[in-house]
């Protein structure tokens, strides 16, 4: 009896210091941030940082932020926000597009940028996952040189492990409504990655997710067929003459990607082109390209986030590991991806058959991935107008224009908007509050 009272205790004690050793893993790789440097006093939402392993060996660290819900957390949708590149840093969506925080547009005088409050999140109505990814994106790091190249089918079954994983140590967030969302080149992504959760809803042995839809502004959608529109895009927004383009219609016969090096009238068209739209910045065509280190230029915002991400006291605000990168940079263009999607259509389709709802939303001011492209792949799928082309109104102002499918795809214009929600945040957060709020725009 006292052997067995013994054992008992002992396999009492070892279990116990196994969920003691279990908890403090979980508390080393999370952390409450509650004060962020630049910020003025306490934060006004609750925001949390960590690293989530992804692998046997958990080699790859994806880092991010989370924000709940300042509605109702317990029951508000759950939603995960990837930036494009690949390789822009999530602190695009959080401190640009749709979060709490933004950078104060002050001339930078070497102390740290601030930041303030903003009006527009969509934490107002969902907690919201904002993830560094692929690895080497923003302050992800891998413990070891990899051996598999990131990619695009890849990265929608690591953000599906880390999303698995994330929920474990999550748990109160299993049962809320969960979308899938980004911008940009996320649209290669996210379709995927909305595919490979519902697939992995149906094996054992973890929870499923509970998968509700998706959400992609001005996506990436095919390999070449969304630069194409950019020069019927430029003619009717009348940046070319009606001549140029009638040319170049007829001479390069629609294709001005790849062009034949033996066309050389189509060429010269080109060039003519190019002169147009070089000074032009394709995100937002109200805007020229400039300087990006002069105060007045539209894009030195993303430079005072450069200061305040790699200063010391905000890293150690965050929580960032030592030393597991050098230099934080916006976006890392020559990060290794392999670009492994040609086209995202075939996804669209496979999570319309299975139900999934989803809103595509273009600026339409964006020349990067204009709406024409995004409208004709939305017409391929050859879905039934339920509700016809109209505009969408925030109080007496149109906002845009929309359009729904039989296949629960909602297509939005933001009237004024560019390649990212950050040109229209106001109007982009309502479009986003109705819609996930189920409904109408």
């Amino acid at each position: 009896m006292a052997n067995n009272y013994y054992i008992s205790s002992v396999l009492f004690l070892l279990l116990l210091l196994h969920l003691f050793s279990n908890l403090l893993a979980h508390d080393s790789s999370t952390s409450i941030v509650k004060f962020l440097p630049g910020f003025d006093g306490p934060l006004p939402f609750e925001l949390e940082t960590g690293y989530i392993g992804i692998g046997e060996k958990e080699e790859v660290q994806l880092f991010y932020y989370f924000i709940k819900s300042e509605r109702n957390p317990e029951q508000d949708p759950l939603l995960l926000w990837l930036s494009g590149g690949p390789g822009c840093s999530c602190i695009s969506g959080l401190l640009f597009e749709n979060g709490p925080l933004t950078v104060k547009l002050d001339a930078y005088n070497g102390t740290l940028p601030s930041l303030v409050s903003t009006t527009y999140s969509w934490t107002k109505v969902s907690s919201i996952i904002y993830l560094d990814q692929p690895v080497g994106t923003g302050f992800s790091y891998s413990r070891t040189q990899l051996v598999d190249k990131p990619s695009d089918s890849g990265e929608a079954k690591r953000i599906h492990e880390f999303l698995q994983k994330w929920l474990d140590k999550h748990q109160e967030f299993l049962s809320n409504p969960f979308y899938a969302g980004g911008d940009s080149y996320s649209g290669m992504v996210v379709p995927a990655l909305v595919q490979e959760i519902s697939k992995g809803n149906y094996l054992c042995c973890k929870p499923p997710i509970n998968l509700k839809g998706y959400v992609l502004g001005n996506p990436f959608t095919e390999v070449g067929s969304d630069h194409k529109y950019r020069i019927p895009y430029a003619h009717g927004m009348a940046l070319i003459s009606d001549e140029l383009y009638e040319s170049m219609k007829r001479i390069c016969k629609g294709e001005y990607d790849v062009v034949d090096p033996h066309n050389t009238e189509c060429l010269k068209l080109l060039e003519e082109y190019q002169k147009c739209v070089d000074r032009i910045f394709t995100g937002f065509i109200l805007i020229s390209e400039c300087n990006v280190t002069s105060p007045d230029c539209y894009k030195y915002r993303f430079v005072l986030a450069t200061y305040w991400a790699n200063d010391e006291s905000v890293r150690r605000a965050l929580q960032i590991n030592k030393d597991s990168i050098g230099e934080w940079i916006r976006c890392y263009r020559e990060i290794p991806y392999t670009q492994d999607i040609k086209s995202s259509v075939p996804y669209h389709m496979n999570n319309s058959i299975h139900g999934y709802p989803s809103l595509i939303f273009s600026g339409d001011h964006d020349m990067e991935v204009p709406f024409l492209g995004t409208q004709a792949w939305i017409r391929s799928l050859n879905y039934s107008i339920v509700d016809d082309w109209r505009p969408w109104m925030i109080g007496d102002q149109i906002a845009g224009y929309t359009r729904t499918y039989a296949n629960k795809m909602t297509f939005a214009t933001i009237k004024g908007g560019g390649h990212t929600p950050e040109y229209k945040p106001e109007d982009s957060s309502i479009m986003f509050q109705r819609w996930i709020d189920g409904q109408p725009l």
